[in-house]
């Protein structure tokens, strides 16, 4: 069919100009690989190891320096002693410790009179908000300890028997299961999200400065009269070759998350590999829609980048999208990539097969539509190139 042959020549020509601009390459290849390369060895060890957390002990009894060795001890915690709170405060504000806690004077003494010695408690959760809150958590837990200890002694010292004791200090047991990421590892659960919507920014970006960049160049009539008159062959010819560099990227970073590094896959690869594709042409669509709308190379970058930016707080996998503003929750249909998030929790995490999914897929389906609302624009746009190229 002639359209087929039309389809082609764009595709030719497309590939000509990627070859000319290195952008192309270094704007989708040369991001995603050093994005992969920096989350996952950042996410290696799946928490941060050996936080610095400060420790002032007012005291310097036997108790307290148990306390610090046993702080010290703890998978996460890497204890630094100062002789001041002011010292410890200034390294704090650096962001060189990720915490400290206050040992008071006589907190031996206290504890052995079994009154109820107070701890502060200094945690910066603004740098960097992951080693404040985990810093904390540390902290916490050495105190509860602590606590426990104390109680036994004070249990202990009124005649308590040893088999009531631990009933008394601790009367309910959690018995916690994680499902889906049984070691509780951050790089499990957020570098598949990450890098998927770092990919979903390079798509985006390239899709709309790619098409905008024929109305910046004053190329746009010629891809016109190679696609036969038609925007649909034009625009269709032009994605194909990122289509297909996005979609190699997309499965190779799939292969390799799930294959040499194992991180867990309760579902199947080739569903997520699908997902991956259809989510690829979903934020082509969005993009291709962007600059439809406001004809300018410059703006519908601006307004990409905004756009995919924002799909992260939407997406729901840093922060629930229950607790947003009401006002706010429904923007997150917006967004391909909160759907892909629905869709990678059900089937990667849980495994619940297609049943499980499916309208999320159909969901990212939906957005393919978005071009044709503004098809007619582009290609008066195309046609008259009647709006600003700068």
């Amino acid at each position: 069919m002639s359209w087929i042959h039309h389809w082609f020549q764009v595709v030719r020509r497309e590939v000509r100009i990627m070859r000319s601009r290195p952008i192309y390459l270094l704007g989708s290849l040369g991001v995603m690989a050093v994005s992969a390369l920096f989350f996952i060895t950042f996410f290696d060890e799946g928490l941060p190891q050996k936080l610095h957390i400060g420790v002032v002990d007012l005291d310097q009894s036997s108790t307290s320096r148990n306390f610090r060795q046993q702080l010290d001890a703890t998978q996460m915690g890497s204890v630094v002693e100062f002789a001041t709170v002011s010292e410890a405060s200034r390294e704090l504000e650096t962001g060189r410790i990720n915490g400290f806690v206050v040992i008071p004077h006589y907190f031996d003494r206290e504890v052995q009179s079994f009154h109820s010695p107070k701890m502060q408690v200094y945690v910066n959760t603004m740098y960097p908000v992951i080693g404040g809150a985990l810093a904390y958590k540390d902290i916490l837990y050495m105190i509860n300890l602590t606590n426990g200890a104390v109680q036994r002694q004070v249990l202990r010292a009124k005649g308590v028997p040893d088999g009531e004791i631990m009933a008394r200090i601790q009367p309910l047991t959690v018995d916690a299961h994680a499902v889906g990421n049984g070691p509780t590892n951050y790089g499990y659960y957020l570098v598949n999200m990450i890098l998927m919507g770092i990919l979903a920014m390079c798509v985006t970006l390239i899709t709309a400065y790619s098409v905008g960049a024929e109305l910046k160049y004053g190329t746009s009539k010629h891809l016109l009269e190679t696609a036969d008159g038609s925007i649909v062959v034009g625009i269709l010819g032009k994605l194909a070759p990122y289509t297909l560099l996005f979609s190699v990227i997309g499965i190779v970073l799939q292969l390799l998350l799930y294959g040499p590094l194992h991180y867990p896959m309760n579902g199947s690869i080739l569903w997520l590999v699908l997902a991956t594709l259809v989510f690829i042409l979903a934020y082509q669509a969005v993009g291709v829609f962007i600059v439809s709308m406001v004809p300018t190379l410059r703006l519908g970058v601006c307004i990409s980048a905004l756009y995919s930016v924002l799909g992260f707080s939407f997406a729901g996998f840093t922060l629930p999208v229950t607790s947003l503003p009401a006002a706010l929750q429904g923007m997150s249909v917006i967004f391909p990539l909160r759907f892909y998030y629905q869709l990678y929790v059900r089937e990667v995490l849980y495994g619940s097969g297609f049943a499980g999914w499916w309208v999320y897929l159909v969901l990212m389906l939906l957005f393919l539509f978005l071009p044709l609302a503004g098809a007619i624009r582009l290609k008066h746009a195309y046609q008259y190139q009647n709006y600003p190229r700068n």
